[in-house]
């Protein structure tokens, strides 16, 4: 015991701040209760069991009133803190005493017949304010022992009344711990304390706090300048489960081999990463491909002629001029194309409003479908005054797209009587484009899959199957909108062509 201090009083350890605990003589296992003098909400820490209980009660009496006791603050269930309350609610005999403790520990404290209304931390922002401004605040220590430990800290004094943390088992007890109380302490630790993860856990909490005094449940009182160094020398103290031999193998073992899962783990995902990275490209690739197919057959054909009347002695300089300016176009197209797919999947592309009857106009000139060429029979009807909001540039896609298709029925059937009509109309709520075509329309068992990635029934030399993929793509996650297609049949029930609609929400302009 410390040398000059009468233990058979109450010790003043901090303004307002009491122990009132005993001294059990040979007994290794101390314990500790304290009191804060607080007026007539005064408060009691760990009040302990039936064997200080006298000596507590008589220790309390000499600083003030019992019933001046408000608050019975439990750290955890144990009897050798807990076991006295029932005693001592007697005595204090207040309507308004409140056990402070985790709702975790009130489950289980109850079984001792306390008879006083609880205050939970957990359900109190982890604080305490009594009335006349004392604060205390209370740091939860999970599993150090119980589920519901915490540690109590009074900002003012900075004293952290620590439960079982930092407790010792002393032979020969000093109330104030010197720097070789981590000797002392370390025992008790190894015991009692379930794992070194869970007591580091705790430990990290209170050495973020400004601590003047540590007053634990057992061993003896923490002065200020040897409270780092015990904070360090337990963290690397091996406890609780850690001290079997054979569980420490087998965690050693088990945190190994899910380390090794977990780069497996990561391996996989970064492959996975990679994987869809490429298949994003090569979308991408495609798409572009698919919508230069037909602008480069264009240049290519205007090419031969070219070429053909140059031999011939045939050229006029007003035809070249016009197949030139035609394929100058149809190479601007194919550069956008480049660009727009590029930015794709860009977030945040900017927007505006476009005439839709432009965004057509440009879309058939690029894929060349005229009326009375190749027996093509064009009908429009779109008000040039009609707009929406969206990417004007990624919309020509969606209807050149489109558009493809039906060239490509007009050239692998031979049809030499297409109709092709394209309509647009506006409701209060919605914009709706439509594209039909009479080229024999779409087999029913391939209706649900036409905008399916790669899907496509035409030889790899006509298309990727990607066209119709974007293009609901651009439809739908770009411009807020759908796209459909369905078949056409006459009166007779007879399947003549196919309709696409594109259908967009009105926005305000």
């Amino acid at each position: 015991m410390s040398k000059h201090l009468n233990t058979s009083e109450a010790v003043l350890i901090a303004p307002n701040i009491y122990w009132v605990g005993m001294h059990l003589k040979d007994d290794p296992f101390q314990c500790h209760p304290y009191l804060i003098k607080n007026a007539n909400e005064s408060i009691l820490i760990d009040p302990g069991s039936m064997l200080e209980f006298e000596e507590t009660i008589r220790k309390v009496k000499s600083i003030i009133d019992i019933n001046a006791v408000k608050y019975i603050i439990l750290h955890h269930q144990d009897p050798d803190l807990a076991a006295a309350v029932p005693e001592i609610e007697k005595l204090i005999n207040r309507a308004d005493l409140q056990i402070v403790t985790h709702s975790r520990i009130s489950l289980l404290i109850k079984h001792y017949l306390i008879t006083s209304s609880y205050y939970n931390i957990d359900k109190n922002n982890y604080t305490l304010l009594t009335s006349n401004g004392l604060k205390l605040d209370f740091l939860t220590t999970p599993y150090c022992h119980s589920p519901g430990a915490f540690v109590t800290y009074e900002p003012d004094s900075k004293v952290l009344f620590s439960g079982d943390i930092f407790g010792g088992l002393e032979e020969s007890w000093d109330f104030y711990a010197d720097e070789t109380y981590f000797e002392k302490a370390k025992l008790f630790h190894k015991e009692y304390m379930p794992s070194k993860d869970i007591f580091n856990y705790a430990l990290c909490k209170i050495e973020k706090l400004d601590i003047n005094l540590i007053a634990p449940q057992h061993g003896s009182m923490i002065e200020k300048k040897y409270i780092p160094k015990l904070i360090e020398d337990m963290k690397n103290l091996d406890c609780g489960l850690y001290i079997e031999e054979k569980y420490n193998q087998e965690l050693i073992d088990i945190i190994k081999e899910l380390q090794k899962k977990e780069r497996a783990l990561k391996e996989r995902n970064l492959l996975l990463f990679e994987q869809s990275k490429r298949a994003e490209i090569g979308e991408m690739i495609g798409n572009i491909a698919h919508q230069w197919r037909q602008p480069l057959a264009i240049i290519n054909t205007s090419l031969a002629i070219l070429k053909e009347k140059n031999r011939a002695g045939l050229l006029n300089e007003d035809e070249i001029a016009d197949k030139l300016e035609k394929m100058e176009k149809r190479v601007i197209y194919m550069s956008e194309t480049i660009e727009d797919f590029m930015t794709y999947y860009t977030p945040n592309k900017e927007k505006s409003w476009f005439s839709v009857c432009e965004a057509v106009e440009k879309a058939l000139d690029i894929v060349n479908i005229k009326s009375n060429e190749r027996g093509v029979k064009l009908n429009l009807f779109i008000n040039n005054e009609y707009k929406i909001y969206g990417l004007i540039n990624e919309f020509i896609q969606v209807i050149v797209s489109i558009l493809s298709n039906i060239n490509d029925l007009i050239t692998i059937k031979n049809l030499k009587n297409t109709d092709v009509k394209i309509s647009l109309y506006i409701d209060s709520d919605y914009t709706t484009l439509t594209i039909e075509d009479n080229c024999g329309g779409i087999n029913e068992k391939n209706l649900n899959k036409i905008f399916d990635p790669y899907f496509t029934t035409k030889h790899k030399s006509m298309g990727t199957g990607l066209g119709l993929h974007i293009a609901k793509m651009i439809i739908e996650e770009n411009m807020n909108g759908s796209l459909s297609a369905k078949n056409i049949y006459n009166i007779n029930n007879e399947k003549i062509g196919a309709k696409f609609t594109i259908k967009m929400k009105n926005e305000n302009q």
